[in-house]
């Protein structure tokens, strides 16, 4: 990236918290199918693959079970992704701050990227107890183990009743291994990908929608190839009964002594597959409504 190409006003901490928020609800929608296959690909060996995983849940739960456990993303996806765009615009702060560089100077490749690392510290406080709901809910028609929960809020007093307040937050370390360097790539890509195809980097005027769903989808694939082997972890952790693991170390250490190193990998194809219209329209909701909020105030 070229030191002498201007970059606009940095986009204030309340548009940018707002708009992530929205940006998240569009990814929900438009990815829980997919997702739902990949937390079940990685917490059972039943399936032979995505396309099969897809049948055997659409035969038991018809069209309604592949948004199963969706309302706590949903719910949850407003606080998720405004902390999350709010904390990669406070990490672009810190990197303007601690190099002396104006709102109209442009960061570095590598300041960009310190930027979507920063972003999962703050996101992983909100997401590690949603992931732990939604996982849990996921899993529960496929195992039976939660045949009784009747929604997010019913599972969560379940994980509560059987492991305590902390329970909840099982896989706070494995949802940071997986979301650090997972939104370095995120975020990453998608600049380098928006400048590429427009020479312009986020918040630099108005970019065509298909720019925007082509970074943004490209981006969240590029996600998920750094971060489906600790998701895979994660949501073993996350969905184990109580006791059964001590920490992320223990899953990875008995996953590769009675699966192997493919195991890591489980579920990456609805994981991808998910990625690209779920970010894209992630990023499209983030970018038109920094549009809309720049021409209000």
């Amino acid at each position: 990236m070229s030191s002498e190409e201007p970059q606009p006003a940095a986009t204030s901490g309340t548009k940018s918290f707002l708009s992530g928020g929205f940006g998240g609800m569009c990814l929900v929608a438009a990815g829980h199918p997919l997702d739902l296959l990949k937390v079940r690909m990685q917490t059972s060996t039943a399936y032979t693959s995505t396309l099969d995983c897809f049948r055997k849940t659409l035969a038991e739960s018809g069209i309604r079970g592949m948004y199963r456990g969706m309302a706590a993303p949903l719910v949850g996806a407003t606080p998720v992704f405004a902390i999350c765009f709010w904390g990669y615009d406070m990490g672009q702060k810190i990197m303007r701050s601690t190099y002396n560089l104006s709102p109209t100077d442009k960061l570095s490749t590598n300041q960009i990227l310190f930027a979507g690392g920063f972003s999962a510290i703050p996101t992983t406080a909100v997401m590690a107890p949603m992931e732990r709901i939604k996982c849990t809910l996921q899993v529960s028609a496929a195992s039976g183990s939660g045949a009784g929960y009747k929604g997010p809020a019913d599972a969560a007093m379940g994980i509560i009743r059987n492991g305590g307040i902390t329970s909840l937050f099982k896989g706070t370390c494995a949802t940071l291994l997986r979301d650090v360097p997972g939104s370095v790539a995120y975020f990453g890509a998608y600049e380098i990908i928006k400048k590429t195809i427009t020479d312009q980097s986020a918040g630099q005027g108005s970019i065509s929608p298909l720019a925007i769903v082509t970074a943004g989808g490209l981006a969240g694939m590029a996600n998920w190839a750094v971060a489906i082997p600790p998701d895979v972890l994660k949501s073993r952790l996350q969905t184990a009964p109580e006791g059964k693991y001590s920490g992320v170390r223990q899953v990875f250490v008995e996953m590769m002594r009675t699966e192997g190193a493919g195991a890591l990998f489980r579920g990456m194809g609805p994981a991808l597959l998910r990625a690209f219209p779920a970010n894209a329209a992630c990023f499209l909701g983030v970018e038109l409504s920094l549009q809309a909020m720049n021409k209000l105030w």
